[in-house]
């Protein structure tokens, strides 16, 4: 009998995981920062709502990346829930070795928050500014809760951008 955790099935979860995780469609944010430096920000499809009283958000961040350094040391940060025309705008910020926030967003309407100072751009579905509640290192990723401080803006209409498959299909086209 082989034990739990080891023999050929252990050394394949890795990409059956993957491949099992990638079947959950997720919506799909952009989370920034204002370190007083520089602007940064990154794709996030992990993030959830945890709780309306007090307001609560999560996202997790890889735990190795930039963005989850400056939000080790930072407490303010905002969210964009992104909307489906704003493809290019999620692929450019989850590329990798991607320019400051500021050059991502040049030629795309943004405001600053006035809670956190982080960019926040303009036609997604909502955005919310955020200051750090808890932090929890797990596994290879960083899990930020934030405290919802201000809704900058929730649009009327829209359709979510949404990433499956690691893809981000058109609205209406995951069968």
């Amino acid at each position: 009998m082989t034990e739990r955790g080891s023999g050929p099935e252990a050394a394949r979860l890795p990409a059956r995981l993957a491949g099992a995780l990638a079947s959950f469609a997720s919506g799909v944010t952009l989370v920034t920062i204002a370190d007083g430096r520089d602007d940064i920000g990154t794709t996030v499809s992990a993030f959830c709502p945890v709780s309306r009283d007090p307001p609560l958000i999560l996202v997790s961040l890889i735990a190795a990346g930039y963005p989850a350094e400056v939000l080790r040391r930072l407490d303010w940060f905002a969210v964009t829930i992104l909307a489906a025309g704003q493809r290019r705008l999620a692929g450019a910020f989850a590329a990798s070795g991607r320019p400051g926030a500021r050059l991502l967003l040049e030629e795309t309407p943004h405001r600053r928050g006035a809670h956190s100072g982080a960019l926040i751009p303009e036609a997604g579905l909502a955005a919310l500014e955020c200051s750090v509640s808890e932090r929890v290192e797990a596994g290879d990723h960083l899990l930020v809760v934030g405290l919802v401080l201000d809704v900058a803006y929730v649009s009327e209409s829209g359709q979510p951008l949404i990433r499956f498959r690691g893809r981000y299909p058109l609205p209406g086209a995951i069968a």
